[in-house]
């Protein structure tokens, strides 16, 4: 038996109006495929392609978050961790914040 895991659990949280663009959900428990190495910017391309429902370009710009959303991870910020380049552990809190808001 492999020690591997299978799967690759971690939760993704959206605040400061960016829960908007998925359905209103704030919380998602999720399990990632386990056969790679998992980086945020691949988790990135996850969410745009299973989680978001509306509006791509509030998420996304270039390849990356768009500016004024702010992303931690275990509650730092991920700009302190390589941005895109960190590496995925088991059971992260990945926390998605909007900084801009409607007025």
């Amino acid at each position: 038996m492999s020690s591997e895991s299978a799967e690759l659990p971690i939760t993704i949280e959206f605040g400061g109006g960016a829960e908007l663009l998925f359905g209103n959900k704030k919380k998602h428990q999720i399990n990632l495929p386990g056969n790679k190495n998992w980086t945020l910017k691949d988790l990135i391309f996850w969410i745009r392609d299973n989680l978001l429902k509306e509006r791509e370009e509030l998420f996304l710009q270039n390849d990356t978050v768009r500016p004024g959303i702010l992303v931690l991870v275990n509650d730092s910020d991920w700009e302190l961790l390589g941005q895109g380049e960190y590496n995925l552990s088991p059971n992260d809190t990945i926390l998605f914040i909007s900084t801009l808001h409607g007025g």
